[in-house]
């Protein structure tokens, strides 16, 4: 398991940051319920004093950008071999410079996300940032989920991070998951008719002025990703398990793995064998075509982020709309989901029904108290 050996490369001296001190010496973190088998990425509910969250730890593996696998180099990020030692503040936040605008291409305002970075990196707030918080700092950084988090710093769609221990990590609980429908049992679910099993689906929904309320959230995420303060993203799994809400509502994204800088996706994918388009796959909802002339992927997605959220959000919203709404919010959101090519090609069409979804939505709840 990842514990002992985190906690013994804190004793060593090379990592520390917030929750290290609480997890190996207080022990006033500490883990319960594992949610994943995988052995590369391991999940697990924590408990901080009264804080409970989800405590998310990626292991060691050779780095692999084939696109089965996800689209992040994991050697460099456990191995905390950098910054290297006598390495200044000034030269890490360079590095930080660097590696941003590797992910998310020059943007004007990279130097107040690498200041951002920069104070999260202090995790004992001593004004100081030493080479084992510098060195847990930068393997986070290789996270596409933790790039995510300080992108969305300000907003309140990524559940807020709690601390961290080299490239472990504490996020905040997002008490309602998936987006709607619930989880069974794999050994129930294959016995359970398709038609049944979307019926039971809409059974375990909130209210539907709270959907609409979660909905619009899902739109803003899309909107702040796309062409946002740090560049634009791929959402590259839309699925209802990615997604949760809290007690108010919020709409939150429980797994950001697969919302990618796009710049980074377009990077990646042009280094992609293929024969037919279904090569060109990353996630399950990024594909670009196969160019036969050179075997390679385009580097285009051939559907916006906006298409596959409003595919997403189709059964869960329409299920149980006001008569007076659910004639319109069903025509916008076929216009949405017919969405192809480039958003570039189509950005005014994309603009317009986003904002008239989410002016339909809230006008609709906007004098209730749901809102």
């Amino acid at each position: 398991m990842f514990l002992p050996l985190c906690c013994d490369k804190y004793r060593k001296g090379v990592i520390d940051g917030s929750a290290c001190s609480s997890l190996c010496e207080k022990e006033t973190l500490y883990l319960g319920k594992c949610f994943t088998a995988k052995p590369n990425s391991q999940v697990y509910s924590g408990h901080w004093g009264d804080l409970q969250g989800v405590v998310k730890c990626q292991m060691e593996e050779a780095p692999h950008y084939d696109l089965g696998g996800e689209m992040e180099p994991r050697k460099e990020a456990s191995a905390f071999n950098k910054p290297t030692k006598g390495t200044s503040v000034e030269k890490f936040r360079e590095m930080i410079v660097g590696h941003l605008k590797a992910k998310v291409e020059d943007q004007a305002n990279l130097a107040d996300l690498a200041t951002h970075v920069l104070s999260v990196a202090d995790a004992n707030k001593d004004g100081h940032i030493s080479l084992p918080e510098a060195r847990s700092t930068w393997a986070l950084l290789q996270l596409n989920e933790f790039l995510l988090a300080l992108v969305l710093q300000d907003r309140e769609h990524t559940p807020k991070l709690l601390g961290f221990c080299g490239d472990l990590y504490m996020m905040e609980k997002v008490p309602n998951s998936p987006l709607y429908g619930i989880s069974l049992p794999w050994i129930v679910e294959v016995w359970i008719p398709a038609g049944l099993r979307r019926s039971m689906d809409q059974w375990f929904t909130p209210s539907w002025p709270h959907k609409a309320k979660i909905s619009i959230g899902l739109l803003e995420l899309v909107e702040d990703i796309f062409h946002g303060t740090f560049g634009s993203f791929l959402m590259c799994d839309v699925s209802t398990a990615t997604f949760g809400y809290n007690d108010r509502h919020d709409f939150k994204v429980m797994d950001a793995r697969y919302i990618i800088p796009e710049a980074t996706f377009q990077e990646r994918i042009r280094q992609q064998r293929c024969d037919a388009d279904e090569d060109c796959l990353y996630g399950t909802d990024c594909l670009t075509s196969c160019d036969l002339t050179k075997h390679r992927c385009t580097p285009e997605v051939t559907r916006p982020n906006l298409a596959k959220a409003c595919d997403t959000l189709k059964d869960y919203i329409l299920q149980g709309a006001p008569s007076d709404v659910s004639e319109e919010l069903e025509k916008q959101l076929y216009a949405c989901i017919a969405l192809k090519g480039s958003v570039e090609q189509m950005e005014m069409e994309h603009s317009l029904i986003l904002n008239n979804l989410k002016t339909l939505l809230w006008k609709k709840i906007s004098h209730t108290k749901d809102s």
